[in-house]
């Protein structure tokens, strides 16, 4: 069993690697220690992402049944854009604060998120799990409902989780996802 985790997209001013943010790096050293293969790809221009520069990059990493994705924020609408276009087979899917509405005029985050939500994915992956919080923003909110109407799959609501940033989280540690991923 393989996992692969997709970053959210973030405004240019924030880092140079979106792989240390957030609970990526943790999540992903809990993982390893017991030896698991995790990949955490740098996707390219986050602050301004296309979905087909995603997909090279996302494409390095080998995907199969035994596999599970991971997508925070943006992440998320790319994982779901790319299940529906490749109809691989998974063994999970988890959106942690899903996303797949462009809040602003913003012409990058538009297209990348102009897409229809294939429903068949949920034949294909084994389990869907996402992430949301009691104090996540109205939008991300309806994001989730976005994709939960689609996909179907299982809610996991922790409080005072706002979108899974450090910032609304306050650590890096999140072994509620650990324990998903694992299960």
């Amino acid at each position: 069993m393989n996992c692969v985790i997709v970053h959210g997209c973030y405004a240019k001013s924030e880092v140079k690697s979106a792989t240390n943010r957030h609970w990526i790096p943790w999540v992903k050293s809990e993982l390893s220690a017991v030896g698991m293969n995790v990949a955490t790809p740098d996707m390219p221009i986050p602050w301004a992402p296309v979905y087909k520069n995603f997909k090279k990059e996302f494409e390095r990493h080998p995907v199969s049944e035994d596999s599970v994705l991971v997508g925070h924020s943006c992440g998320c609408a790319f994982l779901v854009r790319w299940l529906a276009e490749s109809k691989e087979k998974v063994k999970k899917l988890i959106l942690v604060g899903p996303w797949t509405i462009a809040e602003t005029k913003d012409e990058y985050r538009t297209a990348f998120y102009d897409y229809q939500i294939d429903k068949k994915i949920k034949s294909r992956v084994g389990d869907i799990v996402m992430f949301t919080s009691d104090n996540e923003a109205e939008i991300g909110k309806q994001s989730l409902k976005i994709f939960h109407d689609a996909l179907g799959g299982r809610i996991v609501n922790l409080p005072n989780h706002g979108h899974y940033t450090l910032g609304d989280m306050g650590t890096e540690k999140f072994p509620e996802l650990v324990s998903e991923i694992l299960k």
